[in-house]
């Protein structure tokens, strides 16, 4: 793709399962990359990919401020991924936010967050700088940004079904689950950086709203468990701390998001995704 100029932009989490994919694309289309990572392993990753590194966390506000204020923008993805104190991740993250915001107040440059469970707090902060001459924008992704090195909620459903000798959907499994390729969302996060207008909430989802059945039924298919059909009150002992999620109709349409960016999804969705075999090569 053509750009206007090279940008230089800030990536928090660029080391991370989503913001590698976001920091190639991103390098893909020309554009210089400044990335934050917390780890050595996770520079050494970055510096191969080509990557500006900067060694820090997202409590050191000061250097999220410096950072944020001599980029061209920012594109904000780490996240403490701590189930045991969601809580104090969403305010970390609330605080990482404001601090990027005043790094890019007056600017008129782009800060690019993504969507969290329970996260208004830190949407309503973002959006806050738009009177700061910010061109904010939240990036709401599917529940499953699927893809190789997945460790999320599919890779847990297999491990459950592995564990319990069953794949297991509730009720009849026509609730949807949503899904989005790792690649087709780092093009979003590319275009939302470059193009996104300003208070733009952006649905990050191809496969709008998979029926939990299949999901389960490709599942039990490469593990050769039994596809069952379980009760509401039986997904707690199934699903443990997804028996919510898992039983969620959470389809959603990206049609606005598409004609806004012109952004088009060109990966494999969740289940040809899932035929592949390298979610299950460990079980085999």
């Amino acid at each position: 793709m053509l750009i206007l100029r090279r940008l230089r932009i800030f990536v928090t989490g660029a080391a991370g399962y989503i913001g590698t994919a976001v920091v190639r694309e991103l390098i893909g289309a020309g554009h210089q990359v400044v990335g934050l990572t917390r780890s050595e392993s996770g520079a050494q990753v970055l510096e191969k990919l080509g990557v500006e590194v900067v060694h820090g966390v997202l409590e050191d506000l000061d250097l999220l401020r410096s950072c944020a204020a001599t980029s061209d923008g920012v594109i904000h993805l780490a996240f403490n991924h701590d189930f045991s104190n969601f809580g104090a991740s969403l305010a970390t993250d609330l605080r990482a936010i404001e601090a990027l915001g005043e790094g890019l107040a007056g600017s008129g440059k782009p800060l690019v967050i993504t969507a969290h469970a329970n996260g208004k707090a830190s949407e309503d902060a973002v959006l806050a700088f738009i009177e700061q001459g910010v061109r904010a924008s939240i990036d709401s992704l599917a529940p499953s940004v699927h893809g190789e090195g997945d460790k999320g909620f599919v890779p847990q459903l297999i491990r459950i079904a592995q564990e319990r000798g069953s794949s297991a959907y509730i009720g009849d499994g026509t609730n949807r689950w949503p899904a989005i390729h790792r690649l087709d969302a780092a093009v979003l996060f590319r275009l939302a950086v470059e193009s996104a207008p300003a208070g733009s909430r952006l649905d990050g989802v191809d496969d709008e709203g998979i029926p939990f059945s299949d999901i389960a039924g490709v599942i039990g298919r490469h593990l050769d468990v039994p596809v069952v059909s379980i009760s509401r009150e039986e997904a707690q002992a199934s699903f443990g701390f997804l028996s919510v999620v898992a039983s969620l109709d959470l389809a959603r349409s990206s049609k606005a998001t598409k004609e806004l960016l012109g952004w088009k999804p060109v990966q494999l969705g969740l289940l040809p995704d899932l035929e592949q075999g390298h979610y299950f090569s460990k079980y085999h």
